[in-house]
């Protein structure tokens, strides 16, 4: 079996060190997304950034940043193809190549054609990552901290962003136009670290045992959940429960856009939604104007970014609470909780300018950090947990996929708009992110299922949607990969799963049915997609006999 060095363990770390590292460094996807994102907020502010560039008009800064999220949107639609295909952690190397070529021709722009170019490059890179990183994450991330672990990748998202404030912040001081130049430059340093440290990194189990690298599977599991033992029960249960469902889903052949629109539209829907209002609910009117908000506000020149840096890093520490709290709590507590408390202070802002007395700078300040705070302990890190967790593992890189390029594309058409709607309706571009928030509230609380501590393998009994596809009729002929016939990991017995999968279908038919009651509930019955909890694989380590 070939596979290359993604089961090999990082250094002799495995169990929770392997697992930590690694969404630790995984998180400078993310870190590169928020750096992208706070980096030109205080640039275009900048007196050199001005001239070199001719005194832009707010429409033209407008696209200026904006623009990023064109070819984020199109990476993004492309990437859960290239996911499936390549793998997560080759998809991550490449991405992060992009990713530098769009900073460096950033840095070294000589007019505003050139610099749009390069945010456009980096753009894919930012999608490409933004999309498959979070996918990774949930494939490595055992059930009960996978809620922390993406919180952890969400934290190093606004790490970068508070990081690109402050270094604009400190390059404000350069008199001359490496004042824009050095904070652009900082972009290639960081995608290099991921670049390399992408090759060492462990490629995804799931993926792997969705491409029948079973071996490699199985070590990987065994590296993050056994403590590099393959013999653990641990890794071992989970390899079974992993490879049930990927032959079910095969048996199933769900792999198009449309065959995935059809069955899984609830959770689509939802996922895209999420990934939507975390656009719609306001933030990017801070994180990419932030400054200008500031000085609309009254803060001037310098002040205004010094006032952004420390938001920044209110910022990051709002981010730590959900570390703990969303594998406690859940996610829609969360979600209920921030929509409320950034509604209200949306609303707040709103009216300390429309006043626009002595106190509104302060005031102004106060509020966008209250909003920042709750929105980094709610709408920021579940819309990048939410998609990923909830889809199956067959359509798990395209679901990702098409949540991810909603949420960039409502990022353009925040980030587009903005400058020029605080021109043309001022303090009332407010409400209308607070009205969004009030929206999110409502579809969160109708139509967003808890997904907390349950498996990704189990998800399909949370929407109702449980696949009823038996295992092909030939039963005879193995569904794993043929090298598995001279693996050092004895095969499964296909037969007994088979048997396992379709009694528990004809047990939750009978079920149904006599739930229902009568003949026309035992027929709908027959017709519905059930599959209850688990499969009953023989021991990895059996081969006919009991161990």
């Amino acid at each position: 079996m070939t596979g290359g060095r993604g089961s090999d363990s990082i250094h002799g770390l495995t169990g929770k060190p392997l697992l930590y590292f690694t969404s630790v460094f995984v998180s400078l996807g993310v870190f590169l997304f928020g750096y992208d994102q706070g980096v030109m907020s205080g640039i275009i502010t900048g007196p050199y950034f001005k001239e070199y560039f001719n005194h832009p008009t707010r429409a033209e800064i407008g696209t200026m940043v904006a623009i990023l999220e064109v070819g984020a949107f199109i990476s993004s639609l492309a990437v859960g193809r290239i996911g499936d295909i390549l793998g997560r952690r080759k998809t991550i190397f490449y991405g992060s190549c992009v990713f530098i070529v769009g900073g460096a021709l950033q840095t070294f722009a000589t007019g505003m054609g050139w610099l749009i170019l390069g945010r456009v490059i980096a753009g894919l890179g930012v999608g490409t990552l933004s999309t498959i990183v979070p996918v990774y994450q949930s494939e490595i991330s055992p059930s009960h901290n996978r809620g922390l672990l993406a919180c952890v990748e969400f934290t190093g998202n606004i790490i970068g962003y508070a990081s690109s404030v402050w270094v604009d912040y400190f390059c404000s001081y350069i008199e001359n136009d490496y004042s824009w130049r050095v904070p652009l430059f900082m972009q290639c340093a960081m995608g290099l670290l991921l670049a390399m440290g992408s090759l060492i990194i462990s490629e995804s189990p799931r993926w792997l045992l969705d491409n029948d690298h079973d071996e490699e599977g199985l070590i990987v599991l065994a590296n993050l959940h056994g403590g590099g033992d393959v013999n653990h029960e641990r890794p071992r249960a989970e390899f079974r429960e992993i490879k049930e469902n990927v032959l079910l889903m095969r048996a199933e052949g769900e792999r198009t856009y449309s065959e995935m629109w059809s069955r899984y539209r609830k959770r689509l829907l939802i996922a895209m939604s999420a990934q939507g209002f975390a656009q719609l609910n306001g933030i990017n009117v801070i994180s990419y104007y932030a400054p200008m908000v500031f000085e609309q506000a009254g803060w001037v020149g310098r002040d205004a970014i010094l006032m952004t840096g420390i938001n920044g890093l209110i910022y990051v520490a709002s981010t730590l609470p959900p570390w703990w709290l969303v594998d406690r709590w859940g996610r829609r507590p969360i979600l209920l909780s921030g929509a409320v408390v950034m509604a209200g202070s949306l609303a707040a802002i709103s009216y300390w300018m429309y006043v626009n007395v002595v106190q509104t700078p302060s005031m102004v300040v106060l509020f966008v950090i209250i909003y920042n705070a709750f929105f980094g302990y709610s709408w920021g890190p579940i819309p990048w947990l939410y998609p990923p967790e909830i889809m199956p593992l067959s359509i798990r890189a395209k679901g990702a996929s098409l949540s991810t390029a909603t949420n960039w594309a409502f990022n353009w058409l925040v980030g587009e708009m903005t400058p020029v709607l605080q021109d043309w309706i001022s303090w009332r571009l407010y409400l209308i992110h607070a009205f969004s928030c009030i929206c999110s509230f409502i579809a969160v609380y109708l139509f967003y299922p808890e997904t907390k501590g349950v498996m990704l393998e189990d998800m399909d009994q949370v929407f109702g949607d449980q696949s009823v596809a038996a295992t092909p009729a030939t039963a005879t002929d193995p569904l794993l990969h043929p090298s598995r016939v001279v693996s050092p990991v004895p095969s499964m017995d296909l037969n007994r799963a088979q048997e396992s999968v379709a009694g528990k279908q004809r047990k939750a038919t009978r079920d149904e049915a006599r739930r229902e009651g009568g003949v026309g509930g035992f027929l709908r019955g027959m017709f519905r997609r059930r599959k209850e909890e688990g499969g009953e694989y023989s021991r990895l380590d059996e081969n006919g006999d009991e161990a």
